[in-house]
């Protein structure tokens, strides 16, 4: 027995279910693999590569989301696969012979979107959405009001058409299982059809369909026992829900409980997960769908263990904010679960599984629930890519060119050198680590004692947990890698032209940007200041309302301190707010624990006790037991320029904040770009 059967027991249990063989608990949830088909609906080569990391690394099942029983009626994402003939087959044979190379299960969820019929601009195909009633949903006059027009109802289903659309689910399936597909799933989460004949908000009917959760669960029942009939009883059948739909007038536990009992005899495994795909009416309603990191982890598995609990027969797998097989272990041996689904945790590290069975936890990059699902108002689209690995944003779908690293690692260098990288923050470890995959000797040079850079202080307010096990993962990365790491090592140009290299990536980072105001000097630097180092009450000011601001303008609120904000602008410099980035929760925890922004205010002057600011040509007055300044960040540029005498000129790179301040995605994109030429 491995190192890692023993110390993960339940996660890498092998388990059979009917005619499939799972080597392992660990699923691909479905990500968003912006359709995956080509102009006839069918399953691409380029959607095959997209998914070949995660059967590579280790998954138990690889699922391509969101496949249309008719795209002609129900097509809701450009080039989204079509199930409707038996075209798709082949295309399906490709993907299944991929997954099944690497002992994975490949598998194709099937879905009608029914009432969320098309995107930012209108309705895609069809006149409008079908659904169990015909009514006008808060995405419609949404997309009305943008198109100047009056709002269109979603078509009612008749009984027909009901049986009609059941046969497509059930043919759907059958093809899946021609092209020897052993598991199909079906997405009846989020607000798809399936979902809508079961939420009070979507059904209104008064026939056998509507009413009690029995005739609201009719729908899924009819689907499920011609799906059985036409795959016969060696394809395993997994329904796909929310256990939550999470808003007012839509499905909630109690009754998702109770149409579970009715269901169950019909399927064999049921994913929990939650929340609406409502991208128009209220995008903040697909946060518990895709949880940022101002949510909980393992949002769903208290649900999931109920379900698991009050239906014990059945096979549970669970996602939502789980990050690795760590926590896959506590699940499972918990009894919550049977299975556990990642989705940006295997897009931020494809060989999660791999490097868990292999006992290498210390080499995975953790996901940060961040930007990678940032929603776009304007576009209707998810924005990428992927902050902690750049290699992922090859393979995303919002790149059109060929992926140059299907092994996700950078290719060895036709010549070895010698590199020193000054810095251990983000860029610096990334850079580290591209260079070392190419074969090259690295000396990494950090000031301080500890790695981490500027993640040390993005780290230190409670709600960052994903943040936390970023710090951690660049830490014991550079503790466990074939590098030379010196801590507390101040490098100059000096003392690296000594040591001779090749190359020189400098990662300096950037430093807190400080306003040319009177009395500025009194300023601290925010992440600096921890809650208990001012007195109960203390009257705190804030200079800038951007993530750092609010972040700390919330953790020093809810610790008791009345806390004032200063903004420059008409508003914050919050990201996606009401989206998928957390910038919203920021937001309404300011609201909740008495955070004051001021918008359209000019600090002009910090006193010994009270700052002035300028709002509405009127020159006020603020009394501060601490001012703090958050206004952003200032390159170290001339201090990373003066490296260019350290080696060759041409061979000196600048990565990260220091050739111009951004994000964690900024910092590993440019020294990657930089090692993977190097």
């Amino acid at each position: 027995m491995s190192n890692a059967t023993r110390k993960y027991p339940h996660v890498f249990a092998p388990i059979k279910v009917r005619g499939a063989y799972y080597k392992n608990r660990l699923c691909q949830s479905t990500p968003g693999a912006g359709g995956g088909g080509d102009e006839n609906g069918f399953l691409t080569q380029r959607t095959l590569e997209y998914f070949r990391p995660v059967a590579r690394g280790g998954a138990a099942v690889v699922t391509v989301g969101n496949c249309s029983i008719d795209t002609t009626e129900c097509y809701d994402e450009g080039n989204q696969i079509d199930l409707r003939d038996d075209g798709i087959i082949p295309t399906l044979m490709m993907f299944k012979d991929m997954c099944d190379t690497y002992g994975a299960i490949g598998q194709i969820e099937i879905n009608h979107n029914g009432a969320f019929q098309g995107n930012v601009s209108g309705t895609i195909a069809g006149e409008t959405g079908w659904g169990p009633s015909a009514i006008i949903t808060e995405a419609e006059l949404v997309r009305a009001k943008q198109a100047n027009r009056e709002p269109i109802p979603t078509r009612e289903m008749s009984k027909e058409k009901i049986r009609e659309t059941v046969r497509k689910f059930a043919d759907a399936a059958g093809r899946c299982a021609k092209a020897g597909m052993k598991t199909v799933q079906f997405h009846g989460a989020h607000g798809n059809l399936l979902a809508q004949f079961l939420s009070p908000y979507f059904n209104k009917r008064s026939d056998e369909y509507g009413g009690s959760v029995e005739n609201r669960s009719r729908f899924a029942r009819e689907v499920l026992d011609a799906v059985r009939e036409t795959i016969g009883e060696d394809v395993v059948i997994e329904y796909r829900m929310s256990s939550e739909e999470h808003a007012e007038g839509f499905a909630h536990f109690p009754e998702i409980l109770e149409f579970v009992g009715y269901i169950k005899d019909k399927i064999d495994i049921l994913m929990v997960s939650g929340g609406l795909h409502d991208t128009q009416g209220v995008p903040e309603r697909m946060q518990p769908m895709v949880p940022p990191y101002t949510f909980p982890q393992m949002i769903n598995v208290e649900r999931a263990g109920i379900i698991k609990k009050t239906y014990p027969g059945l096979l549970v797998n669970v996602v939502g904010g789980i990050k690795n097989p760590a926590q896959a272990e506590e699940i499972i041996a918990g009894g919550k679960a049977d299975f556990v689904s990642f989705m940006r945790a295997l897009i931020a590290d494809p060989e999660m599984p791999r490097k868990y069975a292999s006992g290498r936890e210390w080499e995975h990059m953790p996901c940060l629930r961040c930007t990678c699902m940032r929603f776009d108002r304007k576009t209707g689209r998810f924005t990428g890519p992927c902050s902690v690995n750049p290699m992922a944003n090859y393979l995303s779908p919002f790149y059109s060119g060929p992926n140059p690293y299907p092994e996700l690692t950078a290719p060895a260098a036709p010549v070895k050198k010698s590199v020193a990288v000054v810095g251990g923050g983000p860029a610096g470890i990334q850079a580290m680590k591209t260079l070392l995959e190419r074969g090259h000797d690295v000396t990494l040079y950090e000031r301080s004692p500890e790695i981490g850079g500027q993640v040390i202080k993005a780290a230190i307010p409670g709600f960052k947990t994903d943040m936390r096990e970023y710090l951690s993962y660049l830490r014991e990365f550079a503790k466990h890698s074939r590098a030379r790491v010196l801590t507390e090592t101040e490098a100059t140009p000096e003392l690296v032209a000594a040591e001779n290299y090749d190359a020189v990536i400098v990662a300096l980072g950037a430093t807190y940007f400080v306003p040319k105001i009177p009395g500025i000097e009194k300023a601290r630097w925010a992440p600096d200041v921890l809650p208990s180092e001012l007195p109960p009450g203390a009257s705190v000011i804030i200079i800038g309302a951007g993530a750092v601001g609010l972040e700390a303008a919330v953790e020093l609120a809810k610790d008791g301190k009345k806390v004032t904000v200063l903004e420059m602008a008409e508003t914050h410099g919050l990201t996606d707010v009401g989206g998928l980035a957390g910038g919203g929760e920021i937001l309404k925890w300011c609201d909740l624990y008495g955070v004051d922004i001021k918008y359209n205010a000019r600090l002009s002057r910090v006193g010994d006790k009270t700052a002035e600011y300028v709002m509405e040509s009127k020159t006020l007055t603020l009394p501060y037991d601490a001012a703090l300044l958050a206004a952003g960040m200032t390159p170290l540029s001339d201090e990373a320029e003066a490296f260019r005498a350290a080696a060759p000129n041409t061979e000196v790179y600048l990565a990260g904040d220091c050739r111009e301040a951004g994000d964690i995605r900024d910092a590993t994109r440019t020294a990657f770009d930089i090692c993977r030429e190097l």
